[in-house]
């Protein structure tokens, strides 16, 4: 596998995590929406998992960038 095609690969592989990991934001979100009058310890759980998993996707997208900046490169 040449470098240009596993830069490629990889990705790939993190538009599919950035994929998945949106989606448990929207999803954490929507239930925070519903559930929001509770104020029971589940509520802040995953308000902790939004914040924690919103920098995640930051730092995916930033390698995502970096790994297109070094595909542009080769």
């Amino acid at each position: 596998m040449s470098r240009n095609e596993k830069i490629k690969e990889q990705i790939g592989w993190l538009k599919l995590l950035f994929a998945i990991l949106s989606a448990i934001v929207v999803s954490l979100v929507g239930w925070i929406a519903t559930h929001y009058k509770s104020g029971d310890f589940n509520l802040y759980i995953a308000l902790i998992l939004v914040v924690i998993i919103s920098f995640s996707l930051i730092d995916i997208n930033k390698r995502a960038y970096r790994k297109m900046d070094e595909l542009e490169e080769l």
